[in-house]
């Protein structure tokens, strides 16, 4: 998150697994959720996987989310085909459709 602050500069806050109520933890000292304002006003943000840093294997190239807001055109729902499928139109008018399989 420091690498995308100094892209995009702006404001990063950093809070750790102690600050989210595990103080305790093995992993206090780890990375629980960030978030970087832009000077844009745009939001990154990144977390864990639910503060659970030692059940959670490190799976290169699955490990990312991508959560879009905006206006939902199709409820996610269950479809004909047998998978679950939904669609937005995010804020710049860009059509998001998403299939769970």
């Amino acid at each position: 998150m420091e690498f995308y602050r100094e892209v995009f500069g702006g404001k990063l806050e950093i809070g750790t697994i102690a600050d989210f109520g595990s103080p305790d933890s093995p992993h206090a000292d780890k990375v629980r959720h960030a978030r970087l304002d832009t000077p844009y006003g745009h939001t990154l943000m990144a977390c864990d996987a639910d503060g659970q840093v030692e059940d959670v294997p490190h799976s290169p190239g699955n490990n990312v989310a991508v959560y879009v807001g905006g206006t939902v055109t199709l409820a996610l729902q269950k479809q004909g085909w047998g998978n679950e499928a939904g669609a937005l139109v995010d804020k710049f008018g860009i059509t998001w459709m998403i299939n769970i399989t």
